[in-house]
């Protein structure tokens, strides 16, 4: 009877995951793989280039979180990634490396936490606006802002956030499912009407104040001048002799790479880019 009662509860399980998330067969044994792997590394090692530089090269593709349109379910997609889940992947990663965490269900749980606020998985509570991602995820314990107001953070973006809203045939699932959009509204409004000092682009150099910075793995958010949005892109800082590069999933590329150009040239070459702002995985391990 215990053995009979197992398999019921086992598979009780097995069908409260299907119900909640997608992925494949391959993302899970890639998942644990790259946290075995990452148990053998130096104990110095910075966790989230190492975890970024295993996607790269991976195809950039855009949208994979809403190509069910019946419902909010948990993606886990290693092998088709857009420039936020590359992000989430990469830190999912590295807090559950840090925990010394090897388990696919681990890391599951940890992008769900990542990805939605308070961890709660509904599309109206996906933290769509990087914005929100930044507050939720400081007020979850997992990233603090990296922020002041001494140079080079010389700017401030005042947020009027409501391009979902105003755009919702944009979005697939949001246009599936108009009875959302009062929770799509809720969020913007949660954010509209902040100010946020950032780094203006004009500053994004190879001085010694932005090294000190900056930090390789940082999380830089590329702020937009594009009416109702606050972000246009985001990736992960890499620094090299010349300076300041991108490691991201690259719409102009189709696939991660870390950007041949600087920052800054990369930025001169898109105009609506006004700055950047910053955030910083937090060391579980001293927690």
């Amino acid at each position: 009877m215990k053995t009979k009662a197992f398999f019921i509860l086992l598979l009780c399980m097995i069908c409260s995951m299907g119900a909640s998330a997608y992925q494949s067969k391959k993302d899970m044994e890639r998942i644990e793989q790259l946290l075995a792997d990452a148990q053998k590394l130096p104990k110095d090692s910075n966790l989230m280039l190492h975890f970024g530089k295993q996607f790269l090269n991976i195809p950039y593709v855009a949208h994979t979180l809403d190509r069910n349109l019946k419902e909010e379910k948990l993606v886990v997609n290693t092998r088709e990634l857009d420039c936020t889940t590359f992000v989430e992947n990469v830190l999912a990663l590295t807090l559950c490396a840090q925990r010394g965490e090897t388990k696919f269900g681990d890391f599951e749980l940890q992008l769900q936490k990542i990805r939605y606020r308070n961890g709660k998985m509904e599309y109206t509570r996906r933290l769509h606006y990087f914005t929100s991602w930044i507050e939720d995820n400081v007020h979850m314990g997992y990233v603090t802002k990296v922020e002041s107001d001494r140079k080079p953070f010389t700017a401030i973006q005042h947020l009027n956030v409501n391009y979902m809203s105003t755009h919702a045939k944009d979005y697939a699932m949001l246009a599936a499912h108009p009875e959302w959009m009062e929770g799509i509204k809720e969020m913007e409004q949660t954010i509209t009407g902040n100010d946020f000092r950032y780094i203006p682009k004009t500053e994004i150099g190879n001085s010694k104040l932005l090294r000190q910075t900056i930090k390789n793995g940082d999380i830089i958010a590329i702020l937009t001048k594009k009416k109702g949005l606050d972000t246009s892109h985001i990736g992960i800082a890499v620094w090299k002799k010349d300076g300041l590069h991108l490691m991201n999933a690259s719409s102009i590329h189709k696939k991660v790479v870390i950007e041949p150009m600087l920052l800054q040239n990369y930025m001169k070459k898109h105009p609506s880019q006004i700055g950047i702002r910053l955030c910083r995985v937090v060391d579980l391990k001293k927690n």
